[in-house]
């Protein structure tokens, strides 16, 4: 099993609870403010959480000011 900092398990509980209705797209500074972190620590960890995350699909969908997560539940 993978080990995931406080960090990244909060980002996951967040996407998870999220994207259970369906599938979701995230900015990082929105779920920043949801879970009471900053835009840069979720966004430099959401590309990693992308490749290591057996819960949710998280999957760079798009760049306009910022990128655009587009996420499901595995």
């Amino acid at each position: 099993m993978t080990n995931y900092s406080d960090e990244e398990q909060r980002i996951l509980s967040y996407l998870r609870e999220s994207a259970a209705r369906g599938e979701q797209y995230f900015r990082a500074k929105n779920i920043a403010e949801a879970i009471d972190l900053s835009s840069k620590q979720v966004g430099a960890r959401l590309p990693h959480l992308a490749e290591k995350s057996d819960e949710v699909d998280i999957e760079k969908w798009g760049r306009a000011r910022s990128t655009t997560w587009r996420v499901t539940v595995s």
